[in-house]
């Protein structure tokens, strides 16, 4: 899945950075019935669309209420998270990780509304999503992909410790055809490593 944007920062901030022990601003749980109002009017945006594989746009009501359901699901490698502001428990976006195949690699995707660009709060669910995709399931690693034209979402992913592996093309639904997308990848052991920096080891 194709990631959003998570706004502009300095090319010198490529560095993965320690993963935190748990987010500090953001949450992640599971999306409700009583965020179907603010999940419909984020998603419905033609450039978050533009920037993801699946979602469609227009963004409607039976959307939200298929995403929601989607997230109760229990299945291997998978979860599904709203994306909440701790100060309010807003919902501000949504965060997935699921294998694409049946057996297949589990890859990461997300996305946030666009008025909560560009503050750094996508790094911080990713950072946490990461870590809730290793702790609690035997996965040895983790892919992502950004589109090439999308510079934030590729920093979000280098600052959480992915890798850059290769380039591929992927058809996205919200762009209406096949678009041009980076891959990374991050192993197990390098999330360890990232996790003992944080602790200061």
């Amino acid at each position: 899945m194709v990631v959003e944007s998570d706004g502009l920062l300095d090319e010198s901030s490529l560095i993965a950075a320690p993963l935190p022990q748990e987010a500090v601003r953001v949450r992640l749980d599971q999306p409700r019935a009583d965020d179907l109002a603010d999940l419909v009017f984020l998603a419905n945006n033609k450039t978050v669309a533009a920037n993801l594989a699946a979602m469609p746009h227009p963004f409607k009501l039976e959307d939200g209420r298929s995403l929601i359901a989607r997230a109760a699901q229990h299945r291997e490698n998978y979860a599904l998270f709203a994306i909440r502001l701790k100060s309010t428990g807003r919902l501000i976006g949504v965060a997935k990780y699921a294998p694409v195949d049946t057996d297949g690699p589990v890859h990461v995707g997300y996305w946030l509304g666009e008025p909560f660009w560009g503050q750094g709060l996508a790094t911080e669910a990713v950072h946490a999503m990461v870590d809730h995709a290793f702790t609690h399931n035997d996965i040895e690693e983790l892919q992502g992909s950004c589109r090439v034209t999308n510079p934030a979402s590729r920093r979000v992913l280098v600052k959480s410790g992915f890798q850059y592996r290769d380039q591929g093309m992927i058809r996205s639904v919200g762009a209406g055809g096949s678009v041009p997308i980076e891959r990374y990848t991050l192993e197990r052991g390098v999330w360890k490593s990232l996790k003992g920096w944080g602790q200061g080891q």
